[in-house]
């Protein structure tokens, strides 16, 4: 046996978390563990997602400690005990653990200090008082700096970032995660921090739109898993974030095996699966075109208590249902106050309510999504809120005025290399040109946008573009009423549906069945889409600009 513990070891040495962990079991059964080799077991639980296991062997662990006079082991044992109750939402259990940890080292000078500090700092972040979180991580990472030790220096940063972030000094909280991030891809921390760090990390730059961060510490991350004979074991909390960065940026296979993972990560514990991880399913599912299977991703994520918005409103729309999309997004924005949540709703409520003929509604929505874009400081959000100034002003029949905030937005896309959304801009982007008479640039614009569809297989988007630009011999137009002609007329002069109503003296339901008559006619997905096909194929010139007749 003494072999198999050797064996042992080196597995753990070199992140076989499986093997290190069945190896130091099958040790433990035939002769009790060291303590050092019973933290070894802990921890490679852990890593496997044996949360269970991880606070047996640690509890035990605490025990033979305290028993053989270890006080400050001891100490550092209660504290990781502490920390992942107090992730899994058992304060009482945490806050024993913690106590206990702070009497073991009441009278020594040790780098345990600043552990113990970490537990009541996260509650205290949690509870909304960032201000004396921040004072407290700054003291915890002076005591990691005076002890050189680089784990707790680390986890005190970056809970100091987070109190930043929270104070709306968002660049030098990022600054801090840098930090923190050089020392995870420096291999400078334990496997149990590295893995922690760099979830946090992923968690706050998706929290705040920092996508260009979170994509360059992953993919400097995974340079740095590369030379390991094993990659890390991340969490599936870990792996959700992941996910939601390998989307952002078009690696949907990545993405959705990561999002897989998770489940099945959880599914081994016996623990229901994360609902971010069905979510994320539910996107790339629903940009996939696969409906189906997005449906019932969504459905999955709601019944564990994730809500499944803006993605669900998004595939209604997909499906044509716009009215009860529209109904959603709105009944999820009456609901939500957190800045963060609603900047990620806003984005998709401009386009729904586009879709709809709401363009002062979906105006509105744009006015706070541009300011939340300022308040978090983010890039991504610029972005956003640009590309819906733009498409607002497409909807309103303005291809001119449309065409800077679209570039700006293209452009900004384009900086943060998330190449799904820079295509979309370009759809809109060639919209407008089409509208203004520019064939060329039609022509360059969606072809490229066709082309990173293609590789992503992003079925929905390339329907659209094909909805577009359809054969000139086309005779849809002829399909229209006189008065359906009236109301395109009056759409592609930017009216809404409620202004078009008074412009014909009649109720906006009649003009709400007219907008769907037309869609479904021309066989477009909105009302954009329906006036580029219309200025294309002069199903609307000067001569239907008569409104007298009434139904």
């Amino acid at each position: 046996m003494a072999y198999d513990l050797v064996q042992a070891r080196a597995c753990y040495d070199r992140g076989a978390w499986d093997e290190a962990f069945e190896g130091l079991r099958l040790a433990d059964e035939a002769a009790p563990l060291s303590c050092d080799d019973l933290q070894r077991l802990g921890f490679a639980a852990y890593l496997i997602g044996g949360e269970v296991e991880f606070e047996r062997c640690f509890d035990r662990l605490h025990r033979a400690q305290v028993d053989q006079g270890q006080r400050e082991q001891a100490a550092r044992t209660a504290f990781w005990l502490g920390l992942t109750l107090l992730f899994r939402g058992e304060l009482a259990q945490s806050n024993a653990w913690v106590a206990r940890a702070q009497r073991l080292i009441e009278n020594i000078d040790c780098v345990e200090h600043g552990y113990v500090l970490l537990p009541s700092i996260e509650r205290i972040l949690r509870e909304g008082d960032a201000t004396e979180a921040r004072t407290r991580a700054a003291k915890a990472t002076a005591i990691g700096e005076r002890f050189d030790d680089a784990d707790l220096t680390a986890m005190a940063r970056h809970v100091e970032a987070r109190a930043l972030i929270n104070l709306r000094q968002i660049g030098a909280g990022l600054e801090l995660l840098d930090e923190t991030m050089l020392a995870v891809v420096g291999g400078e921390l334990s496997p149990m921090v590295t893995g922690l760090m760099y979830c946090s990390v992923l968690e706050v730059c998706n929290k705040v739109y920092a996508l260009d961060r979170a994509h360059e510490w992953t993919t400097a991350f995974a340079r740095w898993c590369e030379p390991q004979s094993e990659s890390l074991a991340f969490s599936s909390v870990c792996l959700v974030h992941r996910a939601e960065v390998r989307r952002s940026h078009g690696e949907w296979s990545a993405a959705l095996e990561d999002a897989c993972r998770a489940c099945d990560r959880e599914a081994r514990g016996r623990r229901k699966p994360p609902g971010g991880a069905l979510y994320q399913q539910g996107e790339i599912h629903r940009l996939r075109g696969e409906h189906a299977a997005a449906e019932e991703a969504y459905g999955a994520a709601s019944q564990v208590g994730y809500d499944p918005q803006p993605g669900l409103a998004l595939l209604r729309m997909a499906q044509g249902q716009v009215d009860a999309a529209c109904a959603t997004l709105r009944s999820a924005l009456h609901t939500t106050t957190n800045q963060s949540r609603r900047a990620r709703l806003l984005p998709s409520c401009v386009e729904i309510l586009l879709a709809a003929g709401a363009i002062d509604d979906a105006r509105d929505a744009w006015r706070e999504l541009s300011a939340l874009s300022d308040a978090l400081d983010a890039d991504a959000l610029r972005a956003a809120a640009a590309e819906a100034e733009g498409a607002i002003a497409l909807a309103e029949g303005k291809p001119d005025a449309a065409l800077g905030p679209l570039r700006r937005a293209f452009e900004r896309w384009m900086h943060l290399d998330v190449p799904y959304d820079a295509a979309r801009t370009r759809v809109l982007i060639g919209l407008a040109c089409h509208a203004l008479r520019d064939a060329e640039t039609t022509r360059l614009e969606l072809a490229a946008a066709r082309a990173v569809f293609e590789r992503l297989r992003a079925r929905g988007d390339l329907a659209r573009i094909d909805r577009v630009n359809p054969p000139s011999t086309s005779t849809a137009g002829k399909k229209l009423s006189p008065r359906e002609r009236q109301v395109l007329r009056l759409i592609a002069d930017g009216c809404t549906n409620k202004a078009i109503a008074t412009r014909l003296s009649v109720s906006e339901r009649t003009v709400d069945r007219h907008v769907s008559n037309i869609l479904v006619k021309l066989d477009v997905p909105s009302r954009t889409a329906a006036i580029a096909f219309a200025y294309e194929h002069k199903i609307i010139g000067n001569r239907e600009s008569g409104i007298g007749n009434r139904e």
